[in-house]
């Protein structure tokens, strides 16, 4: 295993546990520095947890610098330093640092499904601050997800098993491979959860289907959850449902 892929890992596990943190990235260098171009250290608030950009004293400059930046909240800094004029090392080459801060995620989203429009769902909210966990059955699926700290990809048969594990207040959108792998997770999900988004895709010729189904399963109404899911704009790409669906989904998040 790499030092990238350990880092990503590391940065998984802090996401999933809530903890904030700082990725420290060497970005430049000038003349002589003690660790190669796009090494990288996450730091926590307590110190830090995985990775080195070169140890010494520009690492404990640098882990003063992120703990100070988790304070703070600011997003990310961009930072140069002489190392012998500004660290005190007795080499003279400069270093420049990002420090990106990751603070812990205010948004849960669970996803099932991990097919095309999936894929740009959750490449579209892994840039913003939440948490996402995508659920299927198919690894080799789940292994084309955007690899990024706040994505989550859950390997689980059946999917409706995954129900219980949803966090309180999260954001649901069900997009498995059809009718018949969406209905059990629904109807799990109306008879012992209840979510501030709840979302199937589908045409609303597919929700009078289900909404049929699920009263003959003995649900009653109303039946509170939306399909079509997304905002009326764009065609019928993956990727402008998608952007249609995270759309709707800040638009209710923020209202």
């Amino acid at each position: 295993m790499n030092q990238t892929t350990k880092i990503f890992q590391a940065m998984r596990r802090l996401d999933e546990a809530g903890d904030p943190f700082v990725c420290v990235t060497l970005a430049a260098a000038r003349g002589s520095v003690p660790q190669e171009i796009g090494a990288k250290m996450l730091v926590t608030p307590s110190g830090r947890a995985c990775g080195t950009i070169g140890g010494g004293r520009v690492e404990e400059a640098a882990i003063a610098h992120a703990r100070a930046l988790l304070q703070s909240l600011k997003p990310c800094e961009l930072i140069e330093w002489n190392l012998k004029r500004d660290i005190g090392m007795t080499c003279g080459g400069a270093a420049t640092f990002l420090f990106e801060s990751f603070q812990a995620a205010s948004w849960s989203v669970a996803i099932f499904g991990a097919g095309h429009v999936s894929q740009s769902l959750v490449r579209l909210l892994s840039t913003l601050n939440c948490r996402i966990a995508v659920y299927d059955t198919r690894p080799e699926m789940l292994s084309l997800l955007v690899q990024a700290p706040n994505v989550s990809p859950r390997l689980v048969s059946p999917l409706e098993d995954a129900v219980a594990e949803i966090p309180d207040g999260a954001f649901v959108a069900l997009m498995t491979q059809g009718h018949r792998t969406d209905r059990p997770v629904i109807e799990r999900i109306l008879k012992t959860r209840t979510f501030p988004y709840l979302g199937v895709i589908g045409s609303a010729a597919k929700a009078a289907v289900l909404r049929r189904e699920l009263r003959q399963a003995g649900l009653e109404d109303p039946l509170e959850f939306r399909c079509p899911m997304g905002l009326a704009l764009g065609k019928d790409s993956p990727e402008e449902i998608a952007i249609s669906i995270a759309a709707e989904m800040v638009q209710v998040r923020g209202s």
